[in-house]
Parts: C-alpha cells; sequence; structure tokens
C-alpha cells in the first residue's frame, strides 16, 4: 500500500513551483499498518503560505488510495528540506541540471 500511497501523492503538486511533492523531495516518510497511513513531509520553506492547503491535499491524495482507512501528516522540519532532495527529473525541470 506504500506505494500506492506515494504514487498518489505524485499528483499533488506544490503550489508555488508546479511540482509534484515526491518529485520535490517533500515526503520524508510513509508508514501503514491496517489501513492507517501516517505520512512525514517537509515544505520548502517553514514559512510557506501554502501550508493548509498543501495538506488537505496530501490528505485526500492518500484517502484516495484503495484501503486506505486513516491518514495522517506530520509536518517537519528536521532535516530541514534542501534542493538536492528533489529528483534529477524535478531539478532539470527547474533547469538546475
Amino acid at each position: 500500500m506504500k506505494d500506492q500511497v506515494l504514487s498518489a501523492l505524485k499528483k499533488v503538486k506544490d503550489l508555488e513551483l508546479g511540482i509534484n511533492v515526491v518529485d520535490l523531495g517533500l515526503i520524508y516518510g510513509i508508514k501503514e499498518k491496517g489501513g492507517k497511513v501516517a505520512i512525514t513531509m517537509s515544505l520548502t520553506t517553514p514559512f510557506c503560505p501554502y501550508l493548509p492547503q498543501m495538506l488537505e491535499q496530501v490528505k485526500k491524495a492518500a484517502r484516495g488510495v484503495e484501503g486506505v482507512r486513516e491518514v495522517e501528516v506530520a509536518v517537519v522540519w528536521v532535516p530541514p528540506w534542501t534542493p538536492q532532495r528533489m529528483s534529477a527529473e524535478a531539478k532539470a525541470e527547474l533547469g538546475m541540471l
């Protein structure tokens, strides 16, 4: 189920950059047990004005996965997000390669 949740999260785009949260490296971890999914994520900055919208989109995407009954999202700032967490695809899209 973890892979299905990760795939669903690839449909959630950062509202400023327009790149999905997985390729941006914002998803730090996904744990699943008995239909309950716990997602640990960060944002590119602690001052992101889109935090509430991003959390709702992540929860909605994860809840759309068959078998998921409950979703909890924890936002963490340690370790801090850096561009090095981005996938090669995301870096290329932003002209960083």
